[in-house]
């Protein structure tokens, strides 16, 4: 789901199926707003660390540092750049299993970057939706960005399923 005007916030929304593993064995994972790194494996496990504010109430800040490598087809070749960012929680109900935040300050290019996670029981598994509303990324279109919540979404749930099933064998 995608709406684009060049004077307007961007929306977009993904979801993805994790098939085998319920909604109550991954919301602890999402409630567990300081352990991102656990589940998103481009983040440094030792730089995704909580800032300020009480676990799992709003006001509660955390600072992510994103660690990637340049393609080797460009000029610059192996060199490492971090792109960072402070995450502020604004709500989280564990009953409902949602959450949402916003991106504060970052290197990642938003001006205003707001996130709603939504974490579903379906049969035989469940569904993790992730919406956000943002302003235009400059460099970027919409559709690239959605491309890529839908390609991290992807990677999420594969890890999430992973880190799960090696903990439960």
């Amino acid at each position: 789901m995608a709406q684009e005007n060049k004077n307007s916030k961007w929306e977009g929304k993904s979801s993805v199926e994790v098939k085998g593993i319920t909604a109550e064995q991954i919301w602890p994972l999402f409630e567990d707003f300081c352990s991102f790194h656990k589940w998103v494996p481009a983040v440094d496990s030792e730089q995704c660390r909580h800032v300020e504010g009480d676990y799992g109430k709003p006001g509660l800040v955390r600072y992510s540092v994103f660690t990637q490598q340049s393609p080797s087809n460009l000029s610059n070749g192996d060199k490492v750049h971090n792109k960072w960012c402070y995450e502020k929680l604004l709500s989280m109900d564990p009953i409902q299993r949602t959450l949402s935040y916003e991106v504060t300050e970052n290197n990642l290019g938003f001006s205003s970057y707001f996130v709603n996670v939504k974490v579903i029981e379906i049969d035989g598994g469940c569904k993790i939706e992730w919406s956000f509303t943002c302003d235009p990324v400059k460099g970027m279109t919409l559709e690239d960005t959605i491309a890529s919540l839908d390609s991290n979404l992807k990677s999420i749930a594969d890890e999430i399923k992973k880190g799960l099933q090696a903990t439960a064998n």
